[in-house]
């Protein structure tokens, strides 16, 4: 990948507010690179088999999975290398 994956640390949160009671895992402060987010979001939907999307702001990226998958995206990220931190 383009994107070097010591230089950043992907943050966690479980939010809920505003969604009518269902949970997301946020991953933020995600480097901004559309590619690959997108791939990222679409690894982590297929492996988590939830829906989930993707929004960049002001340079930084999040990606938002439904429910609570904190587990099985820590294991995803372990295996690409990605430090995290959060829950």
């Amino acid at each position: 990948l383009l994107v070097d994956t010591k230089k950043f640390t992907v943050v966690f949160r479980l939010e809920k507010n505003g969604r009518g009671g269902k949970v997301v895992t946020v991953l933020d402060q995600l480097p901004n690179h559309q590619t690959f987010i997108k791939e990222l979001v679409k690894e982590l939907k297929t492996k988590c088999g939830v829906g989930g999307s993707f929004k960049i702001e002001s340079g930084v990226g999040q990606i938002e999975i439904q429910g609570d998958k904190r587990d099985a995206i820590k294991k995803i990220l372990d295996t690409k290398q990605i430090k995290y931190k959060g829950m």
